[in-house]
């Protein structure tokens, strides 16, 4: 089991990014939820299996269409049991 947390710094906002993280996270069965900061940036934490975050964190630095994604941080996150992944607001 895998636990981060991210930022994601670009052109992220305004560009379905938020929507692009839930599907990538569902499609591997990873939980978490992702928002919009107030900076411009976009915050994410993910938890589930290694190959299957790292599948996520993956789509994350390719971004969707329109999306430029200039540096992407991580660290370590305490597992948060949940399910499903869910989009906070800002």
């Amino acid at each position: 089991m895998t636990s981060v947390r991210l930022v994601v710094r670009g052109r992220v906002q305004g560009v379905g990014f938020r929507w692009f993280v839930r599907d990538a996270a569902d499609a591997q069965g990873v939980t978490g939820w992702v928002r919009n900061l107030r900076d411009g940036s976009v915050e994410a934490e993910l938890h589930g299996s290694d190959a299957a975050v790292q599948a996520v964190l993956d789509a994350m630095a390719a971004g969707p269409l329109g999306s430029r994604v200039d540096r992407v941080d991580v660290t370590a996150a305490a597992a948060q049991p949940g399910a499903g992944f869910s989009i906070r607001s800002t």
